[in-house]
């Protein structure tokens, strides 16, 4: 299952069951590795050859922390952090949501959004999703992501195409066809999330450029801080995190970048790394 932030965090993160008795008060992670988990099969955030942005941003927290990192792999769909995380198999999640209530948050190391995908070749859509422009439209999204609510607010999702959420990512990828299909013409605009989109357009080699999604009030959320996870009862590991994050945040920023991941500026536009 690829990450996908907002309505369908619950499913991805699962639940954290009680640690064992005596361990909420004691640290307990080890002194002599970083174990980081991962999914095996989720690029662009990671796989078992550390092809992942998540993976190599997980070395550069082992070197500030002085640390070799070892990737512990369990595929992310319900009840990953319960499986990882929740038995005390590894030690840091990568890529979480701020606010997120199974797990402890660090500070976030970037910021970014579902976003609006759409030819370079052709006019851009209008950015209010209800100018009538918007009805002549095609549009493809993932289901259950948070852009299903901005179509269906906007009377859109009889211009829709719907690609699965929940797949095996070893044999199938809904965000990268999805993308496949807007460049190939059947599709106007692809709503989807800013890393994958990102990631697909570069290494696909796509003519397509992307837009950031707004969030408006009382409507579902489109951008995101993203944080790392670590157990709640260990305050002391959270602060050596966010310390690493604090010390190596430009090296982290710059794989982002590499990795075509969208950033947000603080006016909500996507930061193009120009001044």
């Amino acid at each position: 299952m690829r990450r996908w932030p907002g309505l369908v965090a619950a499913l991805l993160l699962g639940t954290l069951v009680p640690v064992a008795a005596g361990a909420q008060t004691g640290e307990l992670v080890p002194q002599d590795e970083l174990r980081v988990c991962a999914d095996p099969a989720n690029l662009p955030f990671s796989n078992e050859r550390g092809e992942g942005f998540e993976n190599r941003i997980a070395q550069i927290m082992g070197d500030a922390l002085g640390l070799p990192v070892r990737s512990v792999f369990f595929p992310q769909v319900q009840g990953f952090v319960r499986n990882t995380l929740g038995l005390r198999r590894c030690d840091l999640v990568m890529g979480t949501v701020a606010s997120d209530d199974v797990m402890q948050n660090t500070n976030p190391y970037y910021h970014t959004t579902y976003v609006a995908v759409f030819r370079n070749d052709r006019p851009p859509p209008p950015e209010d999703f209800a100018d009538p422009a918007q009805r002549q439209l095609r549009f493809g999204v993932i289901a259950r992501t948070p852009p299903v609510d901005l179509l269906a607010r906007n009377g859109l999702l009889n211009r829709t195409r719907s690609y699965a959420l929940v797949v095996d990512t070893r044999v199938e990828a809904p965000a990268a066809q999805m993308l496949r299909d807007l460049a190939a013409g059947e599709l106007d605009v692809a709503l989807v999330w800013g890393p994958i989109a990102g990631y697909q357009s570069h290494v696909q080699h796509l003519p397509l450029t992307m837009r950031a999604l707004p969030s408006a009030p009382g409507a579902a959320r489109m951008d995101y801080r993203i944080t790392m996870g670590v157990r709640a009862n260990e305050p002391q590991w959270r602060r050596r995190i966010n310390a690493a994050i604090r010390d190596r945040q430009a090296e982290i920023t710059a794989v982002l970048r590499e990795y075509g991941v969208p950033l947000l500026r603080p006016d909500g536009r996507l930061d193009t790394g120009t001044p």
